[in-house]
């Protein structure tokens, strides 16, 4: 790719089994490396197979219609002066589909090495800056998914005291996608600092030291970040679930108060409703008129109790 700095690099948008037997020969893989590249949905991680490094990782891409995180696996193989990309999930770290990303890079229309390396000087520093670069850029794409999460975050602070009901389920699928993040970063930053542990260990330019550093601190930012926002969506939810209590003690005041006003009418007329032959009162000119005023005189004096008590 750069003259007497050549780096041979291998991009596989859409692997399948025959791609990575193809490259198993080609670089002599270990068996068991080549059983990890066949197998994708594992945890970010870092390994060494002799010259052969392995790192798998995750990019992030925040789909703001569904408020969803949709995260992409990619394993890495570095050796000297060769670097290779598996898109295990058939996607680039933009979110490019495989299949288009492929297309593009057969016809000419994108230049491998423009995705990678932005600053073409990267080259004289080795395969490695190939990796720093794939890292940079997946590292900088968790910064846009965080911003989508904390408008989402802020819009969820708002709603919950708008009474709106369908609040504690928003609350809860962001804070699952929140630790799906929170995951995310934690484990890349593992690798990353274990492949800074390798820099100082290997003769590598310092230089390539000095961006991956950059790229650590990014990404303990990102991280940080993370751990906040599932602290803060963890007492929204302590709040909201306190208010929703609120309202349901409210509304319990207001099922007793009128439970409490109907019960002295029902009371006088299950007693004068029981027809015993010894009830004076049954014969009384005004008997049922009077029932009826103190049925309405107790109703009326509740009410105005439970009114004063802010009950209803």
């Amino acid at each position: 790719m750069d003259g007497k700095n050549r780096i041979a690099l291998s991009l596989y948008p859409t692997p399948d089994e025959a791609d990575i037997q193809e490259l198993a020969e080609a670089w002599d893989l270990h068996p068991v490396l080549v059983e990890d590249l066949l197998h994708a949905r594992q945890r970010p991680k870092l390994e060494r197979y002799g010259e052969v490094l392995l790192l798998v990782v995750r990019s992030a891409l925040y789909v703001d219609e569904a408020e969803e995180v949709e995260l992409s696996e990619f394993h890495i193989l570095v050796r000297q002066g060769s670097i290779a990309i598996l898109c295990q999930d058939h996607r680039w770290i933009d979110g490019t589909d495989g299949h288009e990303f492929a297309e593009s890079i057969s016809n000419g229309s994108l230049q491998k090495h423009q995705l990678l390396l932005k600053d073409p000087k990267l080259l004289k520093l080795g395969s490695e800056a190939v990796l720093y670069r794939v890292l940079d850029e997946i590292v900088d794409g968790y910064v846009p998914v965080l911003h989508g999460l904390g408008i989402d975050k802020e819009q969820i602070e708002r709603q919950v005291f708008s009474g709106d009901a369908a609040v504690t389920e928003r609350i809860y699928r962001l804070s699952q996608e929140v630790i799906d993040v929170l995951h995310s970063t934690a484990s890349l930053l593992e690798v990353v600092r274990s492949l800074d542990d390798g820099f100082k260990k290997y003769p590598v330019p310092e230089e390539l030291e000095t961006y991956l550093q950059d790229v650590t601190d990014h990404l303990t930012r990102a991280n940080s970040q993370a751990t906040e926002y599932r602290d803060a969506l963890s007492q929204i939810l302590n709040v909201n679930s306190t208010l929703v209590a609120q309202r349901q003690n409210e509304d319990m005041k207001k099922i007793s108060g009128w439970a409490a006003i109907l019960f002295a009418p029902t009371l006088i007329a299950a007693i004068y409703g029981m027809n015993f032959d010894h009830m004076p009162e049954l014969h009384w000119a005004f008997g049922y008129p009077g029932a009826v005023l103190v049925m309405l005189v107790f109703a009326a004096a509740l009410y105005g109790v439970f009114k004063w008590r802010k009950w209803f």
